[in-house]
């Protein structure tokens, strides 16, 4: 008997400190919402991120423009967008959760600000208010944790190279320079 593998988010904490971050939500579903927030917020806290700006708008469909404005500011180093989406009896639930995800990911590679996706896309409310209560398993907190690693990397990649010389060029340029050493 083989045994599944359980699905689970890295539980890494990296250090935002020095970091600016936005946290826009949409306010539908607002109990599950302020719970993702919650969690959010309490994440960028422990990661040490001091800047955090919360910007409410009204629905999953609109987070992709607030992340974009928030992104393209130049005023933030990651954007955590927060939402949820509970499948209902028509089609609305699929067009919304696709535009959400796109949008934001369209956000996030205009701008190459990391834009994390904290939006629940679930079937029943019962998960969306499990996937949001305090703890371990909070995804408002878990789309923290990963703007906030996005950021590092991004900084990390971005930093300017530093130049090294092969050991080979070194001695090279060492032995040019001594023949030159003994002459006026």
């Amino acid at each position: 008997m083989t045994k599944r593998a359980t699905k689970q988010a890295p539980q890494a904490r990296p250090d935002g400190r020095g970091l600016r971050a936005a946290v826009v939500r949409a306010r539908f579903n607002a109990e599950v919402v302020d719970g993702l927030a919650s969690g959010a917020e309490a994440a960028l806290t422990e990661m040490g991120v001091r800047h955090v700006v919360v910007v409410d708008v009204p629905g999953a469909f609109e987070l992709p423009l607030a992340a974009k404005a928030a992104a393209a500011s130049g005023r933030f180093d990651a954007i955590v967008a927060l939402g949820a989406l509970i499948r209902g009896d028509t089609d609305h639930y699929e067009y919304i959760a696709r535009t959400a995800a796109a949008g934001l990911q369209r956000a996030a590679l205009d701008t190459g600000v990391p834009v994390a996706f904290g939006v629940l896309t679930v079937t029943k409310a019962r998960q969306a208010l499990a996937r949001s209560r305090p703890g371990p398993d909070n995804k408002g907190a878990e789309a923290a944790r990963a703007a906030v690693a996005m950021a590092l990397t991004l900084r990390t990649l971005r930093r300017p190279r530093q130049p090294q010389r092969s050991r080979r060029s070194t001695e090279r340029s060492q032995s040019r320079h001594a023949g030159r050493r003994g002459k006026p």
